[in-house]
């Protein structure tokens, strides 16, 4: 049975590749940039993956946020600092951050059970 983990990817994975087979320049480039802003640089491709989750929890898009959260998985964010990062943006973001909080927290969980 798929987790929620796994669900997310094919999901996100089967929709890219529809929309880009409609050969659409605008959104190629946008795409293009969206995983270029996340490139090693001035600073670390951990840190910008960890801005991108602070960003996506205070915009409330649960799907950034779950895509963010297997990124910084990836980059090998802890679990102490993604409880930092969910400090920062329930501050930021206010009380309305929190139910996302609750969803993050559940997925995070399972990406460090290795589901998915």
């Amino acid at each position: 049975m798929p987790n929620q983990v796994e669900e997310f990817n094919a999901y996100r994975a089967k929709m890219n590749e529809k929309i880009l087979a409609q050969d659409n320049l605008v959104l190629k480039r946008l795409f293009n940039l969206d995983t270029n802003t996340y490139d090693e640089g001035a600073l670390s491709t951990q840190t910008k993956e960890m801005l991108g989750l602070v960003a996506s929890m205070v915009l409330r898009c649960d799907d950034c946020i779950k895509y963010h959260l297997g990124k910084c998985k990836e980059q090998g964010v802890t679990t102490a600092q993604i409880y930092e990062i969910f400090a920062v943006a329930n501050i930021v973001g206010g009380t309305i951050v929190i139910p996302h909080t609750r969803r993050a927290e559940e997925y995070w969980e399972e990406l460090e059970n290795g589901m998915g």
